[in-house]
Protein backbone atom coordinates (compact mmCIF):
# COMPACT_ATOMS: atom_id res chain seq x y z
CA UNK A 1 0.00 0.00 0.00
CA UNK A 2 1.29 3.09 -0.78
CA UNK A 3 0.69 6.52 1.03
CA UNK A 4 1.29 5.37 4.55
CA UNK A 5 4.48 7.04 5.47
CA UNK A 6 2.85 8.81 8.31
CA UNK A 7 1.42 8.05 10.97
CA UNK A 8 -0.06 8.79 14.49
CA UNK A 9 -2.12 12.38 15.49
CA UNK A 10 -4.87 12.79 17.96
CA UNK A 11 -6.89 10.88 19.39
CA UNK A 12 -10.38 11.95 20.76
CA UNK A 13 -12.87 9.81 23.01
CA UNK A 14 -16.40 10.72 23.48
CA UNK A 15 -18.56 13.51 22.82
CA UNK A 16 -21.43 13.13 20.49
CA UNK A 17 -21.72 16.99 20.08
CA UNK A 18 -20.19 18.45 17.11
CA UNK A 19 -18.22 20.92 19.44
CA UNK A 20 -15.66 22.13 18.04
CA UNK A 21 -12.07 22.94 19.44
CA UNK A 22 -12.91 26.93 18.51
CA UNK A 23 -16.21 26.74 20.76
CA UNK A 24 -14.26 24.87 23.23
CA UNK A 25 -11.30 27.56 23.36
CA UNK A 26 -13.86 30.51 23.61
CA UNK A 27 -15.15 28.91 26.19
CA UNK A 28 -12.09 28.36 28.18
CA UNK A 29 -10.18 31.83 27.34
CA UNK A 30 -7.71 32.39 24.93
CA UNK A 31 -5.89 29.48 24.04
CA UNK A 32 -6.04 29.12 20.31
CA UNK A 33 -6.21 25.43 18.77
CA UNK A 34 -7.46 24.14 15.70
CA UNK A 35 -10.91 23.40 14.72
CA UNK A 36 -11.89 20.34 15.94
CA UNK A 37 -14.59 17.70 15.05
CA UNK A 38 -15.69 14.78 17.18
CA UNK A 39 -17.91 12.32 17.17
CA UNK A 40 -19.04 9.03 19.11
CA UNK A 41 -20.48 6.83 16.29
CA UNK A 42 -22.77 3.82 17.95
CA UNK A 43 -22.86 0.50 17.13
CA UNK A 44 -24.22 -0.43 13.89
CA UNK A 45 -26.11 2.81 13.65
CA UNK A 46 -26.08 3.25 9.96
CA UNK A 47 -27.58 6.88 10.36
CA UNK A 48 -24.18 7.99 11.97
CA UNK A 49 -22.90 8.04 8.18
CA UNK A 50 -25.01 11.09 6.78
CA UNK A 51 -24.69 12.74 10.14
CA UNK A 52 -20.89 12.59 9.96
CA UNK A 53 -21.35 13.93 6.49
CA UNK A 54 -23.27 17.07 7.87
CA UNK A 55 -21.07 17.61 10.61
CA UNK A 56 -17.59 17.72 8.62
CA UNK A 57 -19.74 20.15 5.76
CA UNK A 58 -20.19 22.23 8.68
CA UNK A 59 -16.32 21.96 9.60
CA UNK A 60 -15.34 22.44 6.23
CA UNK A 61 -17.57 25.17 4.91
CA UNK A 62 -14.43 27.95 4.30
CA UNK A 63 -11.87 25.22 3.94
CA UNK A 64 -9.50 24.45 1.36
CA UNK A 65 -10.13 24.92 -2.83
CA UNK A 66 -13.31 24.05 -4.74
CA UNK A 67 -13.96 20.15 -4.29
CA UNK A 68 -11.50 19.48 -1.57
CA UNK A 69 -14.37 19.34 0.96
CA UNK A 70 -16.47 17.01 -0.93
CA UNK A 71 -14.01 14.46 -1.03
CA UNK A 72 -13.08 15.07 2.30
CA UNK A 73 -17.10 14.09 2.76
CA UNK A 74 -16.52 11.18 0.80
CA UNK A 75 -13.96 9.71 2.41
CA UNK A 76 -14.76 10.15 5.74
CA UNK A 77 -18.37 8.27 4.65
CA UNK A 78 -16.14 5.34 3.73
CA UNK A 79 -13.95 5.39 6.94
CA UNK A 80 -17.46 5.82 9.17
CA UNK A 81 -19.12 3.15 7.10
CA UNK A 82 -16.57 0.63 7.23
CA UNK A 83 -16.52 1.15 11.05
CA UNK A 84 -19.97 0.60 11.61
CA UNK A 85 -19.95 -2.57 9.66
CA UNK A 86 -17.02 -4.39 9.73
CA UNK A 87 -16.54 -3.90 13.72
CA UNK A 88 -20.24 -4.27 15.28
CA UNK A 89 -18.99 -2.10 17.84
CA UNK A 90 -18.76 1.30 18.49
CA UNK A 91 -16.22 4.03 16.99
CA UNK A 92 -14.99 7.58 17.40
CA UNK A 93 -14.46 9.66 14.31
CA UNK A 94 -11.80 12.48 14.49
CA UNK A 95 -11.43 15.50 12.06
CA UNK A 96 -8.94 17.82 12.90
CA UNK A 97 -8.20 21.32 10.32
CA UNK A 98 -4.61 22.39 10.85
CA UNK A 99 -2.34 24.87 8.95
CA UNK A 100 -1.57 22.03 7.10
CA UNK A 101 -4.83 20.90 5.77
CA UNK A 102 -7.16 18.07 7.40
CA UNK A 103 -6.69 14.53 9.16
CA UNK A 104 -9.53 12.77 9.97
CA UNK A 105 -9.47 9.66 11.81
CA UNK A 106 -11.65 6.49 12.75
CA UNK A 107 -10.93 5.02 15.77
CA UNK A 108 -12.89 1.73 16.46
CA UNK A 109 -11.67 -0.98 19.67
CA UNK A 110 -10.86 -3.93 17.00
CA UNK A 111 -7.51 -4.75 16.16
CA UNK A 112 -8.76 -6.77 13.10
CA UNK A 113 -6.78 -4.49 10.56
CA UNK A 114 -8.77 -3.30 6.82
CA UNK A 115 -7.75 -4.77 3.79
CA UNK A 116 -7.46 -3.06 0.59
CA UNK A 117 -9.39 -5.29 -1.54
CA UNK A 118 -9.15 -4.77 -5.82
CA UNK A 119 -12.46 -4.84 -6.53
CA UNK A 120 -14.70 -7.35 -8.82
CA UNK A 121 -16.84 -5.76 -11.57
CA UNK A 122 -19.94 -7.76 -10.79
CA UNK A 123 -19.48 -7.62 -6.72
CA UNK A 124 -21.65 -4.77 -6.67
CA UNK A 125 -20.77 -1.54 -4.46
CA UNK A 126 -18.80 -3.34 -2.05
CA UNK A 127 -14.86 -3.19 -1.79
CA UNK A 128 -14.64 0.20 -3.07
CA UNK A 129 -14.11 2.37 0.59
CA UNK A 130 -10.13 2.00 0.79
CA UNK A 131 -9.71 2.47 -2.95
CA UNK A 132 -10.91 5.25 -2.70
CA UNK A 133 -9.13 6.45 0.25
CA UNK A 134 -5.61 5.44 -1.39
CA UNK A 135 -6.62 7.04 -4.65
CA UNK A 136 -8.00 10.26 -3.26
CA UNK A 137 -5.77 10.84 -0.05
CA UNK A 138 -2.63 12.57 -0.01
CA UNK A 139 -2.13 10.14 2.63
CA UNK A 140 -3.51 7.48 4.78
CA UNK A 141 -3.20 4.59 7.14
CA UNK A 142 -3.78 2.46 10.01
CA UNK A 143 -2.31 3.04 13.42
CA UNK A 144 -2.59 0.35 15.83
CA UNK A 145 -3.21 1.41 19.65
CA UNK A 146 -3.96 -0.71 22.72
CA UNK A 147 -7.56 -1.86 21.84
CA UNK A 148 -8.09 -1.18 18.47
CA UNK A 149 -6.83 0.57 15.82
CA UNK A 150 -7.43 4.33 13.83
CA UNK A 151 -8.11 4.45 10.06
CA UNK A 152 -6.78 7.61 9.18
CA UNK A 153 -6.54 10.13 6.62
CA UNK A 154 -4.81 13.18 5.27
CA UNK A 155 -5.76 16.13 2.66
CA UNK A 156 -3.99 19.08 1.76
CA UNK A 157 -6.28 22.17 1.28
CA UNK A 158 -4.61 23.90 -1.56
CA UNK A 159 -3.98 20.55 -3.47
CA UNK A 160 -5.64 20.26 -7.03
Amino acid sequence: MKRQARGGGPIAYGAFSVETVEDQAAIEGDRAQPPQLRRRLGRADLQAVPEARRALRDLLRHWGRPGRSDIAELLTSELVTNAIVHTDREAVLTATVGPDGLRVEVRDFVARRPRLRVPVADDGTNGRGLVLVESLADAWGVQPHGVGKAVWFELDADAA
